[in-house]
């Protein structure tokens, strides 16, 4: 490390967002250009601490002081080989993981955390700039097939690695395109869709066979894959319902009904089935985490005339409290762009009912205010208040695998939590499969689903070829774990 007294001189910098006004009128990212000094200033940052607690914090084991260097003095072609080493899709996770490594970064105790996100998008899309990123061919052919269900991010992370490894590997997906939530369910503004576009062309190049459209259990029954070995990466994709009075009223819906086919439209699709037009309406979001930031973002850019964004729980405060000291993930009040361009936020408040009109249309929302007494949320007297809702999207999370054919076909044990039950070699309770992301683990992080995607692949792998040389970041989450 050529200048340990980088954190000494420099603070804290990110690229700047473009004007609210200019970016509300367009689906593309809302992130200007980062020049590149600026970046290499912001990699000098790292401090060489004895023991980076960023590889504790990052589910991957991120070499992160390593390539933070290459990248302070420019050398990118070893700072991606470093980077690539842990994660296959830096681009995904540098765009839209939201940085525990940064959370447990040394220099976060006492000042603000290196811009190790930033750094790690920067050097993927650097590589791609200079052309160093090329097709990784396996050496040897294995003859074995591997069905892998699913094309989010723990879908294609094992899918690469088994591929790499010699296996014939081919991906099914039940959309008319590759990505899983990646693809539909983050909005363009978060992360443009040619990312996933150019990793995918790699992926073909080396091998890996993609095949959408196809609801494997549905369209292809599960005893028609040829294959020797399956991997579930289904997601957890049934969302968390609120039955409170009223539910059934039009203009109720779960946020993937709103985002999946708004993002379609966004990226050009004319004639969308269920797309969803806010503007001018008052809309409700219920749910204040990603998801209802994502809602927010794309109403916004419809036009509506209101937004609300609705949270059971208090406002989390500005900085750490002691309660989750580092190098913990600290719930903190975060401001994204979304929240940046406009809407109420508005915390510890419970849906009590929803209003209709005589068209059987929501028109309105019925909330109070709550505190928190031993473990339960208890009314405030006095506190309930309407307010108008024309459109109200619940964006309170998943809770499971959505149940049906494939699985039932499979034989694959669901827990009382909604996910597939797996052993400690990611195995499933049925023969020759095996489970990996959040239909295994529950609904998660995008950097949890890759580092799980990979080590599923190191297992399939072992019992494909008898070893393996694919590294296993992970072992499966115990609250998923069950003995066979």
């Amino acid at each position: 490390m050529v200048d340990p007294s980088g954190f000494l001189k420099h603070g804290r910098e990110l690229p700047p967002r473009r004007p609210v006004d200019v970016r509300i009128m367009d689906w593309k990212e809302v992130y200007q250009d980062f020049p590149e000094k600026n970046l290499r200033t912001q990699a000098s940052r790292c401090m060489d601490c004895g023991i980076p607690f960023c590889h504790n914090g990052c589910p991957l084991g991120n070499l992160i002081p390593e390539w933070n260097d290459l990248a302070r003095t420019g050398q990118w072609s070893l700072a991606i080989d470093r980077l690539h080493a842990t994660n296959n899709f830096p681009e995904f996770t540098g765009k839209l993981c939201p940085a525990p490594c940064e959370a447990a970064c040394v220099l976060g105790i006492a000042d603000d955390p290196v811009t190790i996100k930033q750094i790690e998008v920067e050097t993927i899309l650097k590589a791609f700039d200079l052309g160093i990123v090329a097709p990784q061919l396996p050496e040897n052919l294995s003859g074995k097939k591997v069905a892998v269900i699913g094309s989010g991010p723990a879908g294609l992370a094992a899918a690469q690695q088994l591929t790499r490894a010699g296996h014939e590997v081919t991906v099914y997906e039940r959309a008319d395109k590759i990505g899983g939530l990646l693809r539909y369910g983050i909005p363009e503004f978060k992360m443009e869709k040619w990312h996933i576009d150019r990793r995918l062309a790699q992926m073909e190049a080396e091998g890996t066979r993609f095949v959408t459209g196809v609801s494997v259990g549905t369209d292809l029954p599960v005893s028609e894959l040829d294959a020797d070995a399956i991997v579930l990466a289904t997601g957890s994709t049934v969302p968390r319902d609120l039955p409170a009075p009223g539910r059934e009223l039009n203009g109720i819906y779960a946020a993937m009904e709103y985002l999946v086919p708004a993002n379609k439209v966004a990226l050009g699709a004319t004639d969308v089935e269920g797309h969803i037009d806010v503007r001018g309406k008052h809309v409700v979001i219920i749910g204040g985490g990603d998801t209802g930031a994502d809602c927010l973002g794309t109403a916004h850019r419809q036009g509506a005339k209101s937004v609300t964004q609705l949270e059971i729980m208090p406002q989390p405060p500005a900085a750490r409290a002691g309660h989750m000291p580092w190098p913990t993930y600290p719930m903190l009040y975060r401001v994204t762009s979304a929240h940046e361009e406009g809407g109420e936020r508005v915390y510890a408040v419970n849906t009590e009912k929803f209003v209709g009109d005589e068209h059987g249309n929501v028109k309105a929302l019925v909330l109070h205010e709550v505190v928190s007494e031993g473990g339960r949320f208890v009314p405030v007297e006095g506190s309930t208040r309407e307010i108008p809702a024309e459109a109200i999207f619940l964006a309170m999370g998943f809770v499971g695998v959505e149940k049906g054919p494939l699985y039932d076909e499979l034989g694959v044990e669901i827990d009382e939590r909604g996910r597939v039950v797996r052993d400690a070699d990611w195995k499933t309770t049925a023969d020759n499969v095996w489970v990996t992301g959040d239909a295994g683990r529950g609904q998660s992080l995008i950097v949890w689903a890759i580092a799980e995607g990979r080590a599923a692949a190191a297992a399939v792998d072992k019992h494909l070829a008898g070893e393996t040389f694919l590294p296993a970041p992970i072992a499966p989450t115990t609250m998923a774990l069950t003995a066979r």
